[in-house]
């Protein structure tokens, strides 16, 4: 069974390109219509628990939906499956981008794949505020911390903006009527302090390499791309902004999840041990996703039914728009090239993004082009 799980899921690593929305509706039609391995109501329940944890969705979905078929083993394996791919296509970019000189081909290529990064971005922004906010007050909260975090884009800040957030929309919420205690068990209370201890083992080293992935991990709300403004202020000394945002472009073009990213940041930041590097960097920025939920399955019931905790979860991802919206002012848009026809480039491919009727490679392969071509 675990074997099946695995080669199930190693193939839709291998042809999931499009993103975390697109993995979710390539699971329904293999795992709801094709094999049945559940029905509409338990994806929907799986999905809608993964979107309100922190974490890599698409990923935390398939761990869900395998954990159905075969309990925790079979989740690691789908886990496995899904993410290999992925790794090894950045890790490999990582070992090849310290070679780039400029001038090269190669260094035409990466001035390319930074202007996708600037499109990519501004279609991330743009879907996400239409998605999470719709109301005057998350409009005002995504506003005020792109401006904080245009000016100081800081861990603490971070951190302080999302918690405010969530304080404010769960003070104004409605509270639950008829409210029930929430019943817990021993695999939450284990899995919760497992996350709570290596939060605060991190918080106290924070400059080891699980460190910064980890921290990282426990703060993506609201998609994959947020892990850009999480990630570029803990590794920015580490790299340059340039090996930063090609691993990012790159990122786009990989199937499976966008967290493989931190494979390549791993590998990056020490290329005597890239390996190992990119090991630790990737387990640590998908673990606290995956302890999370280990431990809420049981009691997501429970918890959907409250509306200030949703309300609270809404603030952080209105706050998780304007760290991504800050992100594309610095480095996204002011480490890209600067002239007339890059603008031209990059707002094209924000057309073709946002139209959704050319395949994300065709896009990759003509930024590329260009960029070898101008650069």
């Amino acid at each position: 069974m675990v074997w099946r799980v695995f080669l199930q899921f190693l193939y839709l690593g291998c042809v999931s390109f499009g993103g975390p929305a697109a993995h979710i509706g390539y699971f329904r039609k293999v795992f709801v219509e094709q094999k049945s391995w559940l029905n509409e109501q338990e994806f929907a329940a799986d999905l809608a628990l993964c979107q309100f944890l922190p974490g890599p969705s698409s990923s935390q979905l398939g761990y869900a939906i395998a954990c159905r078929r075969g309990g925790i083993p079979a989740g690691i394996a789908a886990f496995l499956g899904f993410t290999l791919p992925s790794f090894l296509l950045m890790y490999g970019l990582a070992v090849w981008q310290l070679n780039i000189a400029e001038g090269t081909l190669q260094f035409g290529i990466v001035s390319g794949l930074k202007l996708l990064a600037v499109a990519v971005v501004a279609d991330a922004v743009w879907g996400m505020a239409n998605q999470f906010c719709r109301q005057a007050l998350t409009i005002i909260l995504a506003v005020l911390s792109t401006a904080v975090l245009t000016w100081a884009m800081t861990p603490l800040w971070q951190f302080s903006l999302m918690a405010l957030a969530a304080a404010v929309m769960a003070w104004r919420a409605e509270p639950a009527q008829n409210l029930v205690g929430i019943k817990t068990d021993r695999i939450l209370l284990t899995c919760l302090t497992v996350f709570v201890l290596l939060f605060a083992t991190c918080l106290i080293f924070p400059t080891g390499i699980f460190a910064i992935f980890y921290q990282a991990g426990s703060l993506v709300f609201g998609g994959g791309h947020v892990v850009l403004p999480l990630l570029e202020p803990l590794v920015g000394e580490a790299m340059s902004k340039d090996q930063f945002l090609l691993g990012y472009a790159a990122a786009q073009a990989v199937p499976g999840p966008m967290f493989s990213f931190s494979a390549y940041l791993g590998a990056a930041i020490n290329p005597n041990a890239a390996l190992s590097y990119a090991l630790i960097a990737t387990t640590a920025v998908f673990a606290p996703g995956f302890l999370l939920l280990s431990g809420f399955r049981g009691i997501w019931q429970q918890l959907s039914t409250r509306p200030r905790i949703v309300a609270a979860i809404a603030g952080v991802n209105a706050v998780a728009v304007g760290m991504l919206a800050a992100a594309w002012i610095n480095p996204v848009a002011s480490s890209a090239p600067h002239d007339w026809f890059a603008l031209l480039l990059a707002v094209v491919g924000l057309i073709a993004l946002r139209s959704k009727r050319v395949p994300i490679m065709v896009i990759i392969v003509v930024f590329a082009v260009c960029g070898a071509a101008l650069y």
